[in-house]
């Protein structure tokens, strides 16, 4: 279990956040009134319909491409943080949107702006997260501009969908559509604003808000099939994806009914919380007790999940007959077989299900108690001056407060915080790998602490990952945002030195220890240096004080020869 905070800890960081959001809302309210006689450009009109659309946050880096539709938005009371980076700006974005439900805006320059932000974009299309992309663009006969690129081609290239306003008598309903697609569709849409078009005069017209369509109610028939599958079903299993958010409620119902046991993808981590059923993560991060009951199963149901090779451990934890709920018939057998697909929502799909078996209820995989289906660290492999990553997470989930949110970057080390760290609810873990990119987890971070600034953001690391997303520190720093960052450091990149092997020659994948405590000093944070479970104690100090800046900790770890999960990933 997670130690609670200190009463004088909590206290401040819920006053804080009160006293922001106060200050928030009054800067919005004056925004907003000087913002309403500045319509002057195609640009302020874009930015003028966006809030009045109501997206949420909006973050960017400014250049001369999109200078003025970010300050159309400012002006009208929409939020805006500066990042340091473009890739940065998107991902913080991407995570803002998952952790809040709510669409934010990214806003770029032309060209290299569009293509530094291009892996961010990247990963929220591959998780299919709503998000809003707005890019200025070379004017069509600007054939020989420096920053004249295929824009449209680039997006399309990485899954994102390709908007466009293309004139300003059309400014209004090409943002609309576009808003429309990222929020109804759950699609990443970049808006492309060519210069000329943004320059001139804008021709307002209403931005008529598009009807939020009604959840997808599944067959009857299919419904039935489902329900006589789990009427027959004796070791039912439930795996909940990040389309099953949700419908926690409404999985739980039925999974009691039914006797299934509870387990999520990596992506809804959290979502069955303190359920005395739920075996967490399904897959690779997954417990040897919890791969074991899974694997076990004799119906498996993946609500909202895609079922892919990580959460299925390669199809090993699928022996048993396989149901597939989705909103999209393309994701059915997309990774794995699919005895039984039923299109629908699936909080619609749980409860008519539980309907339709009328009553029937049986005892199913819950006929004893789970027992402990977390990790728990087997013997301390520390040495004198580097510390075992699963001591290290231990400890942590041990010290740090219950109302956190954390967020993982990809690497060999981040198995430790994802199976070692508890997370209150669907909302305490943001997990940005669907491009198993590394070096957006400190962005992510962010993106998830705006969006919940309730709780204690935590940012997990790796060595590597830190030092290519560090610009972003400086706007942690200057955010005010007081986040604990974890470094794993083994000075490696660790997944290469597993891929190639100890014999290979790994000198181009392993570095000089680095004093990283003393650059997040540099940045303005509280630095920690830790190679021993007492050096620890400064986490508690930093926890028990006012929290005025961000701590981050350097975590000399030891080398665990490849991470289970690696193991099983490049099997």
């Amino acid at each position: 279990m997670s130690g609670p905070t200190s009463s004088a800890g909590s206290s401040a960081t819920s006053d804080r956040a009160a006293q922001e959001g106060r200050h928030r809302d009054k800067a919005r309210e004056r925004r907003a009134e000087r913002g309403k006689s500045t319509l002057s450009t195609t640009a302020d009109l874009v930015g003028a319909t966006l809030a009045e659309l109501g997206v949420a946050q909006a973050f960017g880096v400014v250049g001369s491409g999109n200078f003025v539709v970010t300050g159309a938005l400012v002006a009208r009371g929409v939020p805006f943080v500066a990042a340091r980076h473009e890739c940065g700006a998107t991902v913080m974005a991407d995570a803002y949107a998952r952790m809040s439900d709510r669409l934010p805006v990214v806003t770029l320059h032309q060209g290299c702006g569009l293509t530094n932000a291009l892996t961010g974009i990247t990963e929220a299309a591959k998780s299919r997260t709503p998000l809003l992309v707005l890019t200025a663009d070379t004017p069509g006969a600007a054939v020989t501009a420096n920053f004249r690129i295929d824009q449209d081609a680039a997006i399309r290239a990485v899954g994102a969908v390709s908007e466009r306003v293309h004139s300003p008598a059309s400014a209004v309903a090409d943002t609309v559509r576009a808003y429309r697609k990222a929020v109804h569709e759950r699609r990443t849409v970049v808006l492309n604003l060519p210069l000329d078009v943004q320059a001139a005069p804008a021709v307002p017209g209403p931005a008529t808000v598009p009807v939020v369509p009604r959840p997808v109610r599944p067959d009857a028939d299919a419904v039935a099939s489902l329900a006589n599958a789990l009427r027959g079903a004796r070791r039912p299993v439930f795996v909940a994806g990040r389309g099953a958010r949700h419908a926690a409620d409404s999985l739980r119902a039925l999974a009691e009914a039914t006797g299934a046991l509870l387990a999520t993808s990596a992506v809804a981590h959290g979502l069955f919380a303190g359920d005395p059923w739920s075996l967490g993560i399904s897959g690779g991060f997954a417990s040897p007790r919890t791969a074991a009951l899974i694997a076990d199963a004799d119906l498996v149901v993946g609500w909202g999940c895609a079922l892919n090779k990580w959460t299925t451990k390669h199809g090993a934890l699928l022996g048993a007959t396989v149901a597939q709920v989705d909103l999209d018939p393309a994701a059915f057998g997309a990774h794995t077989r699919v005895g039984l697909g039923v299109v629908g929502d699936v909080a619609w799909t749980a409860r008519d299900v539980l309907a339709a078996l009328d009553g029937y209820t049986q005892d199913g995989y819950r006929t004893a108690p789970l027992g402990e289906v977390r990790w728990t660290p087997p013997a301390d492999e520390s040495t004198a001056d580097r510390i075992d990553p699963r001591v290290l997470s231990a400890r942590l989930d041990a010290l740090l407060p219950a109302a956190r949110t954390v967020s993982v970057d990809s690497g060999n080390f981040m198995g430790y915080p994802s199976a070692y760290l508890s997370v209150p609810d669907e909302y305490g873990f943001c997990f940005t790998q669907a491009f198993q990119s590394i070096g957006l987890g400190l962005a992510t971070a962010l993106g998830a602490a705006l969006a919940r600034p309730d709780r204690l953001p935590v940012a997990a690391l790796g060595d590597g990952g830190f030092l290519m997303g560090v610009a972003e520190l400086e706007t942690v720093v200057r955010l005010g945002i007081p986040m604990v960052v974890v470094v794993y450091d083994d000075a490696a990149y660790g997944a290469e030195i597993h891929h190639f092997g100890r014999d290979a020659d790994l000198s181009t994948v392993t570095f000089p220890d680095t004093g990283l405590a003393a650059i997040g000093e540099g940045f303005g944070c509280a630095g920690l240096t830790v190679r021993t479970v007492a050096d620890l104690d400064g986490v508690t100090r930093w926890l028990d004080g006012p929290r005025d800046r961000p701590l981050l900790v350097d975590a000399k770890i030891t080398d665990d020869g490849g991470s289970w999960w690696l193991a099983e990933a490049f099997r």
